[in-house]
């Protein structure tokens, strides 16, 4: 058995899934431990593909401050010898951690045990467990730093990819929970884009309803929606991406081979969603719109909509990603 721990957000889930289809393709038995705090129970409680799953009463450490840091980093100790006890019960044979504080009592538990740790940093900067444990791990995956470059991405992002010819279709990608900045940012697009002919997607989290709401009181018809398992197929109709530089989105879009403007969040931890996009943009495969304040720059990006090289983008997006990397890093982790 394989044990898949981290999560928290969205970006560290998606990769334990994908890393799990690969591992279930190869009829081996996974295990997740996450947290019961964040996105983990709601995207994997029901999840049948798991044979096992734990969900402890883990919480972050990072943005805390005082007695509630100690507490917690407390709290963590004593959930990695139960995590442990939980690896050698049943044989777990490797421990492959996606980040997020998700991740660090079966981190830990993983060295108490001696069962082989693995890590996959998604970011550009690493974060902060990652690096405490980056010297005590077996393997570690960077999506940036160490060659070959490894990133794992769902096969189905792939499968939806096409090269764009034109511009048509926008698609505002807020991520699972939404990001007011792009939210508002659409909005105040819209009647320009209208103008243009330019059809708008615009996934906007719990804010659903009243995004719909403002759409209307514009008159235009937009697909709104809050949050779409099948995320790949919206992809595939849109020709630009206006969205976050999460690292579970930014390389979904470019497997999806997706042209973006990216607006990285600005108080992502050491800003590190801007080194997500800038990979890219230093390669001239997205462009980077810095968000002023609490607000994106609006006619920044309104130039830039209307100055992109859609096709040419598109087309030098099919050779950055390659489909075949999350089978190597399994296939890195088997031979242990």
């Amino acid at each position: 058995m394989i044990a898949i721990t981290g999560g928290g957000t969205g970006g560290h889930l998606a990769i334990a899934r994908t890393f799990n289809a690969q591992l279930n393709e190869r009829g081996i038995k996974t295990m997740f431990i996450g947290s019961t705090s964040g996105l983990d129970k709601m995207w994997f409680e029901n999840d049948e593909n798991f044979s096992q799953k734990h969900f402890l009463t883990s919480s972050g450490v990072v943005n805390k401050s005082g007695i509630n840091k100690i507490k917690s980093l407390l709290n963590i100790i004593n959930l990695s010898f139960k995590t442990a006890k939980i690896l050698k019960q049943n044989n777990v044979k490797a421990v492959i951690s996606v980040g997020g504080y998700s991740a660090a009592a079966a981190s830990f538990g993983a060295l108490w045990a001696r069962v082989p740790l693995f890590i996959h940093e998604q970011n550009a900067i690493n974060g902060k467990l990652n690096s405490i444990l980056k010297p005590f791990c077996k393997g570690f995956f960077s999506s940036y730093q160490n060659p070959p470059f490894v990133y794992p991405v769902g096969a189905r992002f792939f499968k939806a990819r096409r090269v764009r010819d034109e511009l048509k279709t926008i698609i505002f990608l807020g991520g699972s929970q939404g990001a007011a900045a792009i939210n508002d940012l659409a909005i105040n697009l819209a009647p320009k884009l209208d103008q243009m002919g330019i059809k708008i997607i615009h996934q906007c989290g719990k804010e659903a309803d009243k995004i719909k709401k403002r759409y209307e009181n514009l008159a235009i018809n937009a697909d709104v929606f809050d949050f779409d398992k099948a995320i790949e197929l919206k992809m595939q109709t849109a020709d630009l991406a206006i969205c976050r530089a999460g690292a579970s989105s930014l390389w979904e879009i470019t497997a999806n081979a997706l042209p973006a403007i990216f607006v990285p969040y600005p108080f992502a931890a050491k800003n590190h969603q801007f080194f997500n996009a800038k990979f890219l943009a230093d390669k001239n495969l997205a462009k980077i719109s810095l968000q002023n304040g609490e607000k994106a720059n609006v006619d920044e990006i309104l130039k830039m909509i209307e100055n992109y090289d859609i096709n040419g983008v598109s087309n030098a997006l099919l050779n950055e990603i390659d489909e075949q990397k999350t089978a190597q890093i399994i296939d890195e982790i088997l031979r242990g």
